[in-house]
């Protein structure tokens, strides 16, 4: 067993290769690392998305079939529109299209940065707790393949979320010390760190997916944002390209937030994940909420289920 400051390492050697169990100290997340199952080649590099034609989000469409604001209006930030997210699971729930283009090669730092800042900017009017996150393409969970943004706004964290609220909160009592501040300290110096030092990019060592990079950010509130949109988006483009070049083009994303400006124990923080390419199996239920937050979106009400089985049971069995 190996103790780091804030993960805790078992290597088990196995014939095929390693297997290493490890352990977040703070948040107490664990994840199984077995390298040797890269030799699967599940991730298939050739796929096909459907085209653009009768999509809600490219241009000629968004400002007829998606919903506006209470008041009227949706909002634009260069190629960027937001509104109303039409099937919410969060108080306040919205979306922002990134980009004109239906699936585009590559995005511009201005897109990404426009889209970013449309949405931060009406979380900061929001009280409670945000994130701002991001499902690219089917297999990352993306109902829509037009590449958009999902700002939340709640009453109460999400389960990820509030673990390292409360755990940045215990640790900062006992220690005098920001956790996040610590967290580069250690990881500056190991192979994990990546590129920055305002917004501070390294993979995370007890990974929530895989490939997991996450930044930590020098804010705690969507409205203290803006002065490190571009620093930010420049790094996140560094990390879709890493993607890219490893064989990836599919991935989540969640920023989250504290629910006030300026705390005293917990940074902004980012967390993106690659996931399987497209293929004509490979739809998933399972996106930023279930993968990055550990909150799954369930669509079907319990109560539910018992009515439909007695009607059921008027059925014959097959």
């Amino acid at each position: 067993m190996v103790l780091t400051p804030y993960f805790s390492s078992q290597v088990i050697p196995r014939k095929e290769g390693v297997l290493e169990y490890r352990q977040e100290t703070i948040s107490g997340f664990s994840c199984r690392i077995s390298p040797g199952r890269l030799k699967r080649c599940i991730d298939q590099p050739q796929f096909d998305l459907p085209s653009g034609e009768k999509c809600p989000f490219c241009r000629e469409t968004v400002f007829h079939e998606t919903p506006e604001f209470p008041g009227g209006g949706r909002v634009t930030r260069g190629e960027s529109v937001t509104f109303p997210n039409l099937y919410p699971f969060a108080r306040w729930h919205t979306v922002t299209v990134i980009t004109h283009e239906h699936l585009p090669a590559t995005f511009s730092r201005s897109q990404v940065t426009d889209a970013v800042l449309a949405a931060t900017d009406l979380l900061s009017d929001r009280e409670g707790y945000s994130s701002l996150n991001w499902n690219y393409l089917p297999s990352a969970g993306a109902s829509v393949v037009h590449p958009h943004l999902q700002a939340l706004c709640d009453d109460r964290p999400s389960f990820v979320q509030g673990i390292y609220l409360s755990g940045a909160k215990e640790y900062y009592r006992r220690n005098g010390r920001r956790y996040a501040d610590c967290i580069k300290q250690w990881e500056q110096s190991s192979p994990r760190y990546l590129f920055g030092e305002e917004v501070f990019w390294s993979a995370q060592p007890v990974p929530l997916g895989e490939r997991e990079i996450r930044a930590i950010l020098p804010v705690s509130h969507p409205s203290e944002f803006g002065p490190y949109a571009e620093l930010f988006v420049s790094g996140l483009l560094r990390i879709i390209r890493l993607y890219r070049e490893l064989g990836t083009y599919a991935f989540n994303m969640s920023l989250i937030f504290d629910k006030k400006p300026s705390s005293p124990s917990f940074n902004a923080f980012c967390s993106v994940i690659s996931r399987i390419n497209p293929n004509r199996s490979s739809t998933s239920d399972s996106a930023f909420m279930e993968r990055i937050h550990r909150e799954p979106v369930i669509l079907t009400l319990p109560e539910d289920i018992g009515p439909y089985l007695k009607d059921s049971m008027s059925v014959p069995d097959w």
